[in-house]
């Protein structure tokens, strides 16, 4: 009987890599609670810039994700990954002995270089089997929500005892202690995942931005980071005015995190069970523009800033969690890598924007514009989802096709389309391998005994 469980070796995988990605992502993350309040120290302090400092990050992470991912294909993963966390440890001790905002903003440039995202997920692809890797990109997915909800805890209270200098060499710190990891508990692979399932191809990335579907998630991804990042140029400043003194912030925001974390669940649950994960995407944009609506109208009630915390996160979390689901389900069969390639540029310019967005607006107009501001880019989000379909429920797969021409590879995929259960099949003559959607009545040994690879 197969084995349906994750191996030792692949729960060490899943865990070890999950650490390093949820190391760097804290290192990234706990400067956003904590600038807007800390950093008026700083030469050339101002709402603009704080917000250019929050978001500089995510400009470099946008333009050198799918790079990177593809210099991982060329020079090895480990070697890409360990180069990139030295990079964002220069970046943050760059941005430690800055005693201007502007050497902040070149530390955080600095920080984003390091964009290993895509080969932390193309490695993770490599030493994990197929029918297993779902679990293990879950598991580095939820680290990933956990190092969020961390820093908004740790941030602030290192912050408060060691200023933004002790916050920066802390990330510092955090990125060499991913370096240790990757050399000392992660395996080395044998042979790489097929690049379908990994690394953006370059050639693929146009016909993949003009598709309906996936046009919606990736814009949408853009929108929630952009407006994550406004938001906290604004909202730590409003909750001092409101009588929150800044140590006792992490007070608030850790809970509100957990506690929407619970929250999302039911969401989750209730659209798997009535298929209508559309419903409770458009219910989680409805909650952040409830909880924006309140941001904006009541900055100076406490009370109601907190409950808008909280139904912010809700939603946030939510839509975090739904939407490299989602892509994963509409992207063409052998085009993941690609598909995920765009949504992580879209995800990391989308912080850039948002602080240019919300420190503008800020300085320009206050803090109520910027959730106002926000507001309309998440009216204009829900506008667009006006035309989203309910995804098919169906699992993706890639296995070893023993081919050797193209007319073979051609009939190959043929006579798997026809299997019952497949819902699309391609054969990859270069690869290799036959990339599949299937739904329920998939036959996994039928596929197999076609490609000529059955036990």
């Amino acid at each position: 009987m197969a084995n349906t469980g994750l191996s030792a070796s692949e729960k060490r995988v899943a865990f070890s890599l999950a650490s390093v990605f949820g190391l760097r992502m804290m290192g990234l993350f706990m400067i956003m609670p904590v600038f807007a309040l800390y950093g008026q120290h700083l030469t050339g302090y101002s709402p603009l810039w704080v917000g250019i400092a929050i978001g500089a990050y995510g400009l470099t992470q946008a333009l050198l994700q799918i790079p990177m991912g593809i210099l991982s294909d060329k020079y090895g993963r480990k070697p890409v990954i360990l180069a990139g966390l030295l990079l964002f440890a220069f970046g943050s001790l760059v941005a430690a002995m800055a005693d201007s905002i502007y050497g902040v903003v070149l530390g955080r440039a600095l920080q984003g270089m390091g964009a290993i995202a895509a080969a932390v997920l193309a490695l993770a692809a490599d030493l994990t089997r197929d029918e297993q890797r779902t679990k293990v990109m879950a598991v580095i997915g939820m680290c990933i929500g956990f190092s969020f909800a961390l820093s908004l805890l740790v941030g602030p209270i290192v912050a408060q005892h060691l200023g933004l200098t002790g916050l920066f060499m802390l990330t510092a710190g955090l990125a060499l202690l991913g370096m240790l990891i990757v050399q000392l508990l992660v395996p080395n692979p044998v042979t790489h995942a097929p690049k379908g399932d990994t690394v953006a191809a370059p050639a693929k990335l146009w016909r993949l931005l003009t598709d309906a579907q996936l046009f919606r998630l990736d814009a949408g991804i853009f929108i929630l980071h952009l407006v994550l990042t406004a938001v906290f140029v604004a909202l730590p400043l409003d909750l001092v005015d409101a009588g929150l003194a800044k140590e006792k912030h992490w007070m608030l925001y850790f809970p509100a995190f957990v506690g929407a974390f619970f929250l999302m669940v039911p969401l989750i649950i209730i659209g798997v069970k009535r298929k209508n994960a559309k419903g409770m995407f458009q219910l989680a944009l409805l909650l952040m523009l409830a909880s924006l609506a309140a941001m904006a109208l009541f900055s100076h009630e406490l009370w109601v800033l907190s409950a808008a915390v909280v139904l912010f996160f809700t939603g946030f979390n939510y839509l975090e969690a739904s939407l490299p689901s989602l892509i994963a389900k509409f992207c063409p069969v052998g085009e993941k890598g690609s598909a995920m390639g765009v949504y992580s540029t879209s995800q990391f310019f989308g912080a850039f924007c948002g602080g240019i967005l919300g420190g503008s607006a800020y300085q320009l107009l206050g803090a109520t514009w910027v959730f106002f501001a926000a507001m309309i880019l998440m009216l204009l989000w829900l506008l667009l989802t006006l035309g989203m379909q309910n995804p098919v429920m169906l699992k993706s797969y890639t296995l070893e096709a023993r081919v050797d021409g193209r007319e073979q590879a051609r009939e190959m995929a043929s006579r798997l389309a026809e299997l019952a259960g497949v819902a699309e099949a391609i054969v990859v003559l270069e690869e290799k391998v036959a990339y599949l959607k299937v739904d329920e009545h998939f036959d996994l040994r039928e596929a197999r005994a076609v490609l000529g690879s059955a036990d």
